[in-house]
């Protein structure tokens, strides 16, 4: 994951949760817990993303994060399989107002 980032200056990882999170423009995009991919796609894809083989929804406080999917080991195996999901969190994060420093 981190060389998928590799180029850019705007990226950070943090400890979060139980995992790690990539944070892009001091925004969450994505990370991991354990061996399973968390990808904030947004609320426009998450349905779509729900729907894709090896995706489910994220409920670790007992109520779905919408907008968020965990996605298996088996689902990033392939580089392209990784990128497409980062590709999603791209397309949502850069949506997104930036952040000021703190």
């Amino acid at each position: 994951m981190r060389s998928i980032f590799s180029d850019r200056k705007d990226v950070e990882v943090k400890k979060m949760f139980v995992g790690l999170c990539f944070m892009i423009s001091k925004h969450m995009y994505c990370g991991f817990v354990g061996d399973t991919l968390m990808v904030r796609v947004g609320p426009e894809q998450y349905a779509k993303c729900l729907a894709e083989k090896y995706a489910r929804e994220i409920d670790f406080t007992g109520k779905a994060l919408k907008g968020m999917v965990y996605v298996t080991v088996e689902g990033v195996a392939k580089d392209a399989d990784l990128q497409k999901w980062v590709d999603r969190c791209t397309k949502f994060i850069s949506s997104l107002d930036p952040r000021g420093s703190d």
